[in-house]
């Protein structure tokens, strides 16, 4: 059977799974990248595709100096396909089933520190719609680790009094808490926007521009970075909204939250990728944080 016709099933197969859009334009693109390299080598069937060749197009990427993580990725897709050709009995067994994924180094994740988030939280002290909003974005940022994805799509039937329910990757849906500082600022913000945009129909997504549009990606960004660099956080530390999220992780871990709570509340696929968090934590910050959790003093 020609690849193409079985990627074309695959991914057919990807949208009855009710994959997100996103997801299934990813892994159409990696399918993509793969299919055309077998081809520049003659291979278009099923029946000529061995695991040697699916190697040799990861050992390429990593010759070009793809990261680890690229490589990983590639290979995630590479093996959800081949398991699927197996399921559907195109195939005796699963092609890449002795395939390992790509050694990643251990990265210590480095985080903004208390003070730094009290300073970026206060860059923004007007009463304005922008201050406000902006303000409210970074709270909301730091005190529930929320992606950047799923704040910009945040719509207003989401917030409910203590709990924010977020659809994250996947489309899968989860509750974070919702602090009483949250609580506020979020209120002062729906108050400010109901007012700016009283005479204008508008969107329910919850953070909008000074136009009434959804903010992108990059106005995001901004808000965070112009609050980074107003607080003077240095430069080996990345501003973003993904920071705002380690900071959270790291935070949460610091103050005693398990781990397998925190897996829950950030979306993850499983602990491991939660267990990244600890690398950046100092022993003396683990011993403080376990002191907290006691099982002997919290009888």
């Amino acid at each position: 059977m020609l690849l193409k016709d079985l990627k074309a099933e695959y991914l057919f197969n990807c949208k009855c799974r009710k994959l997100s859009e996103r997801t299934i334009t990813n892994y159409e693109m990696i399918l993509r990248l793969l299919l055309n390299f077998l081809e520049g080598k003659g291979i278009t069937t099923l029946e000529q595709l061995k695991p040697l060749y699916i190697k040799e197009f990861i050992r390429m990427n990593d010759e070009a100096g793809r990261k680890p993580n690229y490589l990983n990725d590639l290979l995630k897709v590479y093996k959800s396909f081949c398991k699927y050709l197996h399921e559907e009995e195109y195939t005796e067994t699963v092609l890449t089933d002795k395939i390992k994924n790509v050694k990643k180094p251990k990265v210590i994740i480095k985080t903004f520190t208390n003070s730094q988030v009290k300073a970026m939280i206060e860059y923004y002290s007007g009463f304005d719609f922008l201050n406000v909003r902006n303000k409210a974005i970074l709270i909301l940022f730091f005190d529930t680790g929320i992606r950047l994805s799923e704040l910009a799509t945040l719509t207003i039937g989401q917030i409910k009094d203590d709990y924010i329910i977020i659809h994250g990757k996947g489309d899968k849906e989860r509750v974070v808490p919702k602090s009483p500082l949250l609580s506020k600022w979020l209120f002062k913000y729906m108050n400010v926007r109901n007012a700016y945009f009283a005479d204008k129909l508008i969107s329910d997504t919850v953070f909008l521009s000074r136009n009434g549009k959804i903010l992108t990606s990059e106005s995001l960004g901004k808000i965070v970075k112009e609050a980074g660099q107003a607080a003077n956080v240095s430069t080996d530390i990345r501003i973003s909204p993904h920071t705002c999220r380690h900071t959270f992780a790291q935070m949460q871990l610091k103050n005693g939250l398990d781990i397998y709570s925190l897996s829950r509340i950030m979306g993850h696929e499983n602990i491991s990728i939660t267990q990244q968090y600890l690398l950046g934590l100092r022993d003396r910050e683990v011993l403080q944080a376990s002191l907290k959790t006691s099982p002997l003093m919290n009888l």
